[in-house]
C-alpha cells in the first residue's frame, strides 16, 4: 500500500524532491532507483525549510528518505517509493515476474536494509576516530552549529541496540569479510543480483553498501582492495540507467526461466546463517506482544510515531549472545514475500518452499501469524 498525502502546491516545479541525504543508508536505495529509472529529482536535506514546513507536519517524524511529488503528493519510506513510481511504468521494473526471484528478492531486501545495518553502523561508528573528519563533514556540512554533533552521538548511540558490541565485533567484520568475498565472485559473473537489471534484492543491499560500507573511509577501502567488482556494482547501482558496458551479454533481462544464479547461493546460506534465530526471537516477540496488547486493527506500532523499536529481545548473531531491537517494520518488509507466495500456482508455491528449504531460508517469510504491519498516513500500525 503506497502511504501518500497531497497537501499544499509544493514549490519545485515539474520533478519530484526527494528529501534526504548524501551519507544515509535508506536514501541511498531511494536515489539509486530514480538514477536507475531515469527520473529527474531534485535533492534537499531536511535543512530546507519546505521540510519543516509541508513535510514534518504530514509525516509526524523526522525521517527520510521522502519524497514529494510535482503535485504535492508526499511519499515516505524507500519501499514505497519504489512502489509509487512502479506504479506508473518505469524502464526497468524493480519486481521479478519470476516467483523464485521475487520471494528471494523481498528476502535479499530484507537482508541488505535490516540485516547489515549492524555492519553498516559498526563500520561507521566504531571507526569513528580513524574517519572523523570525512564523518565530521558529512554531518555537520552547512548544518546550524552544534545540530550535526548532536545527530552524529544520537547515531553511535544505537550501537547496543543493534546488537554491536565488543563481544560482536568480531564476528560483525568476519561477517562483511564473507559478504565482499561471495559477492565480489557474484559481480565477477553477472552485473546485477539477477542478470541483466537491479531488482529489489539490488535495492536493498545498496543501502548499507554504499551509504556506509562503500562511501566512509574505512570499510570502502576493505571493499575497493579486496572486493573490486563489488565497488564496481556500487558504481554501477549509483549511475544513470544500466551501466554494463562489461557484460555486452546482458540486454537488462533478469536470469531466464526464474533460475538463480549458481554464484549467489552462496550469499543465501550465509544469511541463512547469520539471520536465525535473530528474526524468529523478533517474530516470537512481537507474537508475545500482540497476544498481550491485543491491538485493534490501525493502533500505531509505537506510542510516538518517531519510536520505531518495540521492544529488546536476547538472541544470538553468528553463535553470539546479542541484544538486539525488535522494530515491527521488518514484517512490513518481509509480507511481500508472503504476498508473492500467495499469488503462486500450487506448483510454483511448492518449488519455492522447496528451495527455501535446501538454502536454509524456509523461516524468514512471516506466515499467518494473525497480524500484520501497516503504513496508514506515514506511520506503522498495527494490520488485523
Amino acid at each position: 500500500m503506497t502511504d501518500s498525502t497531497a497537501p499544499e502546491t509544493p514549490d519545485h516545479g515539474s520533478v519530484p524532491v526527494l528529501y534526504g541525504v548524501p551519507h544515509s543508508l535508506y536514501t541511498g536505495i531511494a536515489r539509486c532507483y530514480l538514477r536507475t529509472q531515469g527520473i529527474g529529482y531534485v535533492e534537499r536535506t531536511t535543512a530546507h525549510p519546505a521540510y519543516t514546513d509541508r513535510i514534518m507536519p504530514a509525516i509526524k517524524r523526522g525521517i527520510i528518505p521522502v519524497v514529494e511529488t510535482p503535485d504535492g503528493t508526499i511519499i515516505q519510506d524507500s519501499l514505497d517509493i519504489i512502489d509509487h513510481f512502479e506504479a506508473q511504468g518505469v524502464p526497468y521494473s524493480a519486481y521479478p515476474a519470476g516467483p523464485l526471484q521475487r520471494v528471494l528478492g523481498v528476502i535479499l531486501q530484507y537482508y541488505g536494509m535490516q540485516g547489515m545495518l549492524r555492519h553498516a553502523m559498526h563500520y561507521r561508528w566504531s571507526y569513528r576516530e580513524q574517519q572523523e573528519a570525512f564523518l565530521r563533514s558529512a554531518f555537520s556540512s552547512r548544518a546550524p552549529d552544534g545540530r550535526g554533533e548532536k545527530v552524529m552521538a544520537r547515531m553511535s548511540s544505537y550501537l547496543p541496540r543493534l546488537g554491536v558490541t565488543e563481544a560482536t565485533i568480531p564476528a560483525i567484520e568476519q561477517s562483511y569479510g564473507e559478504v565482499l568475498a561471495i559477492l565480489n565472485r557474484h559481480f565477477a559473473e553477472h552485473p546485477y543480483v539477477f542478470g541483466g537489471r537491479p531488482t529489489i534484492a539490488d535495492y536493498g543491499l545498496i543501502g548499507p553498501l554504499f551509504a556506509h560500507l562503500g562511501r566512509d573511509p574505512v570499510p570502502a577501502g576493505i571493499m575497493k582492495t579486496n572486493a573490486p567488482w563489488v565497488f564496481r556494482w556500487v558504481e554501477r547501482m549509483t549511475a544513470p540507467g544500466l551501466d554494463a558496458p562489461e557484460f555486452p551479454e546482458y540486454d537488462g533481462d533478469l536470469m531466464a526461466g526464474d533460475a538463480v544464479p549458481e554464484t549467489l547461493v552462496p550469499l543465501l546460506g550465509h544469511m541463512a546463517g547469520e539471520m536465525f534465530p535473530e528474526l524468529t526471537d523478533k517474530l516470537a516477540f512481537m507474537d508475545a506482544l500482540i497476544e498481550q496488547r491485543q491491538p485493534a486493527d490501525g493502533t500505531p506500532v509505537s506510542e510516538k510515531p518517531h519510536q520505531r523499536a518495540v521492544g529488546i529481545v536476547d538472541t544470538h548473531f553468528r553463535g553470539v549472545p546479542v541484544q538486539a531491537g525488535v522494530e515491527p517494520y521488518l514484517v512490513y518488509v518481509l509480507r511481500r514475500a508472503d504476498r508473492a507466495l500467495a499469488a503462486c500456482t500450487a506448483e510454483e508455491r511448492d518449488r519455492v518452499l522447496a528451495f527455501l528449504g535446501e538454502v536454509g531460508l524456509e523461516q524468514a517469510l512471516p506466515g499467518d501469524r494473525g497480524y500484520s504491519v501497516d503504513r496508514r498516513d506515514h506511520v506503522e500500525v498495527w494490520q488485523r
